[in-house]
């Protein structure tokens, strides 16, 4: 087996371990979208991903022993593509038609890429002042858009995206001059751009965590594809690396990663099909001393509103009022009948919207009233009953881009 064969079967399963670790992410995201960096420490499942990342990140580092940025990066894309029978498995549901597309899509262009970027071992290291300048550069990049009060999302993806291709290429810096000999092992450049790698790749995996709040599909996508942007980049003008083939073989190559990008672009926006949804119901009591604005007849039923976005449906006896209050997107069943009739020298009519709530009541009404289990009810002890609700999308499913 010859280097380029062996770094792309090394990065096989570094995609592998990578898309096991980005769905454990976007699990442990979405159960605790709040979560701080304290929190995610204390977390087993944290640490889980951690440990595929780790997994996927040691893989990745002798692939690039074997293999140049410019083809080891690319095949960074087959993330995605093993990400999604993954989700699909874990939301209990088929990989859908669009996704095998752009799986069929991402392989194809991935398979030219590797036609035109295949080259010897990699040889060449970046210089102290070079490892530098890309530190820099990169660190602009990241704090531009990740900057404080930044809405998770695409932003952090591509920033997550930046920061582990300057780490990939990084990385072979250190791993060609500690394998070939040509500087110390612990030289003042070799730690320095050891040091630099750590702390781009702990930020990169801060970062993606952080973009995998608002779903799994689109920050994955983008960071797959931010990521063998920046490597490529730094290979081919700062590593000499060079596509074969000349002009025809750059073309091709150009068309491969528009074919990637088209795969990768639809493997992000295949969406499950939603679950079904539904409304909770609450079961609401009046406190004495209120007014409500309906008053429905004996076995009738009204239509009230209560606060924005709310539907309150009351049901009373003659000339009674019943007020529903419900949260934000809920219906809510009301059922208290009230006398219209208050204290002494406070008869009301029947209907008569400024009833007082909590006068007496007459028994023989309470009796034949269809719910009365629920009038002998406390004021304010009334519970929600679970019924259907919306429910999200699950752990595991891709989101739109």
């Amino acid at each position: 087996m010859n280097a380029t064969a062996l770094a792309v079967v090394l990065s096989l399963f570094s995609a592998v371990a990578y898309a096991a670790a980005a769905v454990a992410q976007e699990r442990l995201a979405s159960r605790a979208p709040g979560s701080g960096l304290l929190r995610l420490l204390g977390s087993g499942a944290w640490w889980g991903s951690v440990l595929l990342n780790g997994s996927g990140a040691l893989l990745h580092v002798v692939a690039l022993k074997y293999g140049p940025l410019t083809v080891v990066q690319p095949l960074g894309a087959l993330t995605l593509v093993a990400a999604v029978p993954l989700g699909a498995r874990l939301a209990g549901r088929r990989v859908s038609g669009v996704e095998w597309r752009g799986t069929a899509l991402t392989l194809a262009g991935l398979g030219a890429i590797l036609v035109t970027a295949s080259g010897p071992a990699p040889d060449d290291v970046l210089s102290t002042p070079e490892a530098l300048a890309v530190a820099a550069v990169t660190a602009a990049l990241i704090g531009m858009l990740s900057r404080p009060g930044a809405r998770p999302g695409l932003r952090h993806a591509t920033a997550s995206g930046f920061a582990s291709g300057v780490a990939s290429a990084l990385t072979q810096t250190v791993t060609v001059a500690a394998t070939d000999h040509s500087a110390p092992l612990l030289s003042l450049q070799v730690v320095g751009v050891a040091l630099l790698v750590a702390a781009f790749a702990a930020s990169g995996l801060l970062l993606s965590q952080t973009a995998y709040r608002g779903g799994l599909g689109a920050p994955l996508a983008v960071v797959t594809l931010a990521n063998p942007l920046a490597a490529a980049v730094i290979g081919l003008v700062l590593l000499g690396e060079r596509l074969q083939g000349g002009p025809t073989g750059i073309l091709l190559a150009l068309a491969g990663a528009g074919l990637a990008s088209w795969g990768v672009v639809l493997l992000s926006r295949a969406t499950p099909k939603p679950a079904e949804s539904g409304v909770s119901i609450v079961v609401a009591s009046n406190t004495p001393g209120t007014t409500g604005p309906a008053a429905p007849q004996l076995g009738t039923t009204a239509l009230a509103t209560g606060s924005p976005g709310t539907t309150a449906l009351a049901t009373g006896s003659p000339g009674t009022t019943a007020l529903a209050t419900a949260s934000p997107g809920t219906t809510a069943l009301a059922a208290n009948p009230v006398a219209a009739t208050g204290p002494a020298g406070n008869d009301r009519m029947p209907g008569d919207p400024a009833a007082i709530v909590g006068a007496p009541q007459d028994p023989a009404a309470d009796e034949d009233h269809p719910v009365a289990a629920v009038l002998a009810l406390g004021p304010g002890s009334a519970a929600t009953e679970p019924a259907l609700v919306p429910r999200q999308p699950g752990p595991g499913h891709l989101t739109a881009l």
